[in-house]
């Protein structure tokens, strides 16, 4: 079995490339992508993997502004010559799904989020855009939906109930669930909390740290700590009070150190699974959440952290003073955070992987006798 790995992109370390590092350490493979950011992904196992580019690469100022290039990228991902490999593993939120496929191949696709900003997010993405700009916008996500259908996909694998569900309103397809591995081995469960509250997320529009940082900014007397950068740092600092500490990009030893020592971890955004509530819960320390998402399926309400019902400050601010009132077992939290560890993942993905080669194998031969 001649195994071809294809991911959207390489240019930052988050939640997608963490389960495209695991899937590599089961099946060590080429990998296919629109394009990479050096300097990154040293500690990875697919470090020294063989990794190749589309023609997105080359184009100016590719390396940071990627997302310009949108409307190319059905082209870039279509023109990957995947045609010697017997079994293609696609890791997607975006396009890496609608690769070529040759007749004998098998495509799995373990599907992060139908592409979000074409489907779910469409409104936010043309909200604030005017005249010629918002024309475009419209034009070019339009297209993408249309596209965005055609993939040539034999089995999903979803990462969450909720993006099975999504999986199937946006494709009209089944999708088994197997969760992203956490690692959370890495963490210890630390029972001696400090006075302060945690979040940590890269600083974009969805995650709603904006939210937080207003919320706790009406709460003076109690102390919020950010981790992570991103293009919205300047709007946050702006909102941010003398209580609210932001330390920026830290490395991983300093955020693994930092959820072992927080009261709770605060958590805004509507996510598809949700790795950092898992982490906190992994360190020990419960999690206070948007009540939709993933977060759902990850965190027991009561027992490892609480939810708020809307995303709003008062609903945030209500949370937090509920949670202070209530007291919940480290243990617990690291128990509930270990059912969504790495080793269970590369079990049920190998598992899935193997079964379903052997049942198109089958198939496949029959059909042609």
């Amino acid at each position: 079995m001649k195994t071809a790995l294809i991911h959207d992109w390489l240019v930052s370390l988050g939640g997608a490339e963490k389960v495209l590092d695991a899937i590599f350490s089961i099946y060590p493979s080429p990998i296919y992508t629109l394009l990479k950011r050096e300097g990154i992904f040293n500690e990875c196992s697919f470090a020294q993997a063989e990794i190749l580019t589309s023609f997105i690469q080359k184009l100016p100022f590719a390396n940071r502004g990627h997302r310009n290039y949108l409307p190319l990228f059905p082209a870039a991902i279509q023109r990957f010559d995947l045609s010697g490999y017997d079994v293609l593993l696609s890791s997607s939120h975006a396009v890496a799904k609608g690769v070529e496929v040759k007749e004998g191949q098998l495509h799995i696709c373990y599907c992060h989020t139908p592409m979000r900003y074409a489907w779910d997010l469409h409104d936010q993405y043309v909200r604030d855009l005017q005249g010629v700009k918002e024309w475009l916008a419209k034009r070019t996500l339009s297209y993408m939906r249309r596209w965005d259908v055609t993939h040539q996909v034999h089995h999903f694998i979803a990462n969450s109930r909720y993006i099975a569900e999504r999986i199937k309103r946006v494709y009209g397809r089944e999708a088994e669930v197997i969760y992203p591995p956490v690692e959370t081995e890495l963490f210890e469960h630390q029972t001696n909390k400090e006075d302060f509250y945690l979040t940590m997320s890269r600083l974009v529009p969805y995650k709603r740290v904006d939210l937080i940082v207003e919320a706790f900014s009406r709460m003076p007397s109690k102390k919020l700590v950010v981790i992570g950068d991103g293009p919205e740092m300047e709007k946050i600092k702006k909102l941010a009070g003398k209580n609210v500490e932001l330390l920026g990009f830290q490395p991983d030893h300093v955020l693994r150190q930092t959820l072992s020592r927080a009261k709770a971890f605060i958590f805004a955004a509507e996510e598809d699974f949700g790795i950092a509530p898992v982490e906190a819960q992994a360190a020990g320390t419960p999690v206070i959440a948007y009540g939709k998402g993933g977060a759902l399926e990850t965190v027991l309400d009561g027992e490892t952290g609480i939810f708020f019902p809307q995303q709003t400050e008062a609903e945030l601010i209500e949370a937090v003073n509920r949670f202070e009132q209530m007291e919940f077992d480290p243990l617990r939290s690291r128990l509930n955070a270990d059912r969504f560890n790495e080793k269970r993942f590369k079990s049920e993905f190998k598992q899935f992987v193997e079964e379903k080669w052997e049942d198109f194998c089958e198939n496949y031969h029959s059909s042609r006798r």
